[in-house]
C-alpha cells in the first residue's frame, strides 16, 4: 500500500475540523472557551504508543466507529486534571462518571460529524466507556498489538482554566485505506482534488506504508545514537522518553515548541533527504548541560564557552541521528556547521519552518525527548526532512 501524502494532509484537515468542532461543543457545555492546540498523524508501532503514553494516568472515554469509518475514538483527560474538569460540568463530583461519560459522548460526536459528512456515510458509535487508565492502556487493545498503525491525536486546551485533553482516533483499514491511498481523497475538506499539485506546482507524494514504518523505526534508532552521544560528552545518565514519527501542518510546528526560551543548535541536511534538524533544550537545561561538558565554572551560564560545547554536542548527536538513516537509505546525508540558537522555542524553529513550507505544507516530522538523569534536562530533537526526497529514499527501500 501507498500513502498519498496529500491525501493523508486532507485527512489530518478532517481530523483538525473535527477537533473544532469538539472544542466548540465542550465550550457550549462548559462554559469555558477552548482552543485545538494542534492535530496530527503518527506512524507508530505498539512499541511506540507504549512508550508514548508512558507515565500518563488518564480519565476520559472510548467508543468503537462502525459504518461510513471503523475503528475506535478516544478522549482524555490528565487525571490531575480531573477536579478543573469536574468543577465545570453539571453535577461536579457527585456525577464523576456519568459526567465524564456525556461530556465524551459529545466531544466525540462532534469530532465525528466531519468525517461522516465527507463520507456521505453515517458512522455509528458504540456507547461511550469510561475508564480510568494508566500509559497506554487509554488506547484499544489492538493497537499495542500491530506493527504500524495510524494515529490521529488532536490536543486540546481551555484559556482560562488549567484543563487540557486529546482526542485519538484509530482508524482501521478498509474505507479509510482508500482515503489515504489517494483514491477518494478528501477534497471536499481540504480543497484539493486527488493526485492535485502541490504548493510548488509538482505532483502528489506517495510513500509506501511499509517503508514509513521502517523509517520510524530509523528515528527511534537515531534517537538512541543521540541519547548515547549525550552521555558519552557529559557523563550523565539519559534515556529517550519517546520518539516517534508524525505527519502534521507544517505551521502547527512552531506552536508546539512553544513560547519559553530554548537554547541549542539547528543544521540544514544535505543529501537525500535535504532538510533540517534543530536541537533544542529549555534554557535551564542547557546551561546545566552545557556546565557539565565545560572543566569549570563560568560566570555567563550560556556565554561563549557554553554555546561552543552546545555546538560541539549539537554535532556529534545530529551526525549519530543521521548516520543510520544514510546506511539503511542507501544514500548519503551531510550537515551544515552548527548555528548556535538562544530564543524563545518557537522563533528558533519558525524559519527552518518557513524555508521548507516554500516547497510543502505538511511534512513528516520526527520529535524526540531525550532526557538526562542528575540536572533534570531534558532535549528535544525535531527533524523536518523534505517529503519528497524522503518519498524517493523510501521507495528505494522498498524496492530493495
Amino acid at each position: 500500500m501507498r500513502v498519498d501524502v496529500r491525501a493523508l494532509g486532507a485527512c489530518n484537515r478532517l481530523a483538525e475540523q473535527g477537533a473544532k468542532q469538539a472544542a466548540g461543543a465542550l465550550s457550549d457545555l462548559t462554559g469555558t472557551d477552548l482552543a485545538v492546540e494542534v492535530t496530527g498523524a503518527s506512524v507508530a508501532s505498539g512499541e511506540d504508543l507504549a512508550e508514548s503514553f508512558a507515565g500518563r494516568e488518564s480519565i476520559g472515554v472510548s467508543v468503537g466507529l462502525r459504518g461510513g469509518l471503523d475503528g475506535e475514538a478516544v478522549l482524555a483527560f490528565d487525571a490531575v486534571n480531573a477536579d478543573a474538569l469536574l468543577s465545570l460540568l453539571p453535577g461536579g463530583q457527585s456525577m464523576e462518571r456519568s459526567a465524564v461519560t456525556e461530556v465524551g459522548n459529545i466531544a466525540l460526536g462532534g469530532f465525528l460529524d466531519g468525517w461522516a459528512n465527507y463520507l456521505g456515510a453515517a458512522i455509528d458509535m458504540s456507547p461511550p466507556r469510561y475508564f480510568e487508565a494508566d500509559g497506554a492502556a487509554v488506547l484499544p487493545d489492538g493497537a499495542l498489538a500491530g506493527d504500524g498503525v495510524f494515529l490521529f491525536e488532536s490536543r486540546l486546551d481551555a484559556t482560562t482554566t488549567d484543563l487540557d485533553f486529546s482526542i485519538y482516533m484509530l482508524p482501521d483499514s478498509g474505507p479509510f485505506r482508500d482515503l489515504i491511498v489517494g483514491k477518494t481523497a478528501p477534497a471536499a475538506a481540504a480543497g484539493d482534488a486527488p493526485g492535485a499539485a502541490s504548493n510548488d506546482g509538482t505532483a502528489s507524494t506517495a510513500v509506501p506504508y511499509d517503508s514509513l514504518s521502517t523509517f520510524s523505526s530509523l528515528a527511534k534508532r537515531g534517537s538512541a545514537n543521540a541519547a548515547d552521544n549525550i552521555a558519552m560528552m557529559t557523563g550523565l545518565e539519559t534515556s529517550v522518553d519517546v520518539s516517534r514519527l508524525r505527519f502534521v501542518p507544517l505551521a502547527d510546528v512552531p506552536a508546539e515548541v512553544g513560547t519559553e526560551p530554548h537554547a541549542g543548535t539547528v543544521f540544514e541536511l544535505q543529501g537525500e533527504p535535504s532538510g533540517y534538524l534543530a536541537i533544542l533544550f529549555e534554557e535551564s537545561s542547557a546551561a546545566a548541560v552545557a556546565d557539565a561538558m565545560l572543566p569549570m565554572e563560568t560566570d555567563e551560564p550560556l556565554g561563549e564557552m557554553a554555546e561552543n560545547a552546545l555546538c560541539e554536542l549539537g554535532n556529534v548527536m545530529t551526525s549519530g541521528f543521521i548516520d543510520g538513516w544514510a546506511n539503511v537509505l542507501g544514500t548519503t546525508i551531510t550537515h551544515s556547521p552548527p548555528e548556535f540558537v538562544h530564543d524563545i522555542g518557537a522563533s528558533t524553529i519558525s524559519p527552518l519552518v518557513a524555508k521548507l513550507s516554500e516547497r510543502q505544507d505538511y511534512g513528516f516530522v520526527i520529535d524526540t525527548a531525550i532526557r538526562t538523569e542528575g540536572i533534570q534536562a531534558r532535549c528535544d530533537v525535531y527533524a523536518l526532512p523534505d517529503e519528497r526526497e524522503l518519498a524517493r529514499a523510501l521507495d528505494r527501500l522498498s524496492e530493495s
